[in-house]
């Protein structure tokens, strides 16, 4: 177990396989042990720095509200205590947040940036997850697999046995319950979330951006997907007949990230 405590907060991180380093960015509510096939996957292309974020996982807990900008710089102190100057950078969902709000505080620290199923706020905000915060465990992580892909109906399923194992998959994953400590973190993750916005700074981003987006995503849509396209200069948008999982759910998609940043990453 690792910990990076450079800024007084104790934050969990791992470093996984070998190749160009790519600094990981997880999803809100997820942590380093749930992300573990995710993780496989891009370790075996990458020397992968994966974290979780403050209150969450097995990083120290949260007792005071924090923003977006002290998430961006828990990372810069983790980029520090590991070393890495420079690195090529991920984002999934709440992590693309996370990466964007990096990226336009820190554009000298990035290669390439890879922006997956996420929004960049203000009148392209992803959709409001805190809504469901008061819900039991596992009906909000049944809603959110629902608003995740608009397609995933009993019919749906029925005729599409990959996405229903999929889901099966993640199901099983979904806590039962949570400790106190633990929905404190989860909520104040979600505060968080709630304020990100940098559609008026995404102009600052100066490196190569890959930007994905699921067309049956209702929690990043695409939209928001194209709107981070417009604003960063050199940024291609890649629309996939998926949902916010599409990372998961068209074999196609990760190759593609996977060429994108290791053409360019630094080693």
């Amino acid at each position: 177990m690792h910990l990076s405590d450079r800024r007084g907060v104790a934050l969990h991180y791992e470093r996984l396989g070998d190749g160009p380093r790519l600094l990981y960015c997880n999803g809100s509510g997820t942590t380093v042990d749930t992300s573990r096939p995710l993780l496989d996957m891009l370790s075996a292309r990458f020397e992968v720095l994966a974290f979780d974020y403050r209150g969450m996982g097995r990083s120290a807990p949260v007792t005071e509200p924090y923003g977006m900008s002290d998430v961006a710089a828990d990372v810069a102190a983790l980029l520090d205590d590991v070393g890495w100057d420079r690195t090529s950078l991920a984002g999934l969902s709440f992590g693309g947040m996370v990466a964007q709000e990096f990226a336009v505080t820190f554009p000298h620290r990035i290669d390439r940036l890879a922006l997956m199923a996420t929004s960049p706020g203000g009148a392209f905000a992803s959709y409001p997850l805190e809504t469901l915060a008061d819900l039991p465990a596992l009906e909000r992580g049944l809603r959110s697999l629902n608003l995740a892909d608009r397609r995933w109906t009993a019919e749906w399923f029925a005729t599409h046995p990959e996405d229903a194992a999929l889901v099966g998959t993640l199901a099983t994953d979904l806590p039962a319950e949570e400790t106190a400590e633990q929905a404190q973190g989860r909520l104040f993750q979600l505060r968080a979330r709630k304020g990100h916005d940098v559609l008026d700074r995404l102009h600052q981003v100066t490196c190569p951006t890959f930007v994905g987006s699921g067309r049956y995503d209702d929690i990043a849509p695409v939209a928001n997907g194209q709107a981070i396209v417009d604003r960063i200069t050199n940024a291609t948008l890649h629309i996939y007949e998926s949902g916010h999982l599409f990372l998961l759910q068209d074999p196609a998609a990760w190759p593609a990230i996977a060429t994108f940043l290791g053409a360019y990453a630094v080693g």
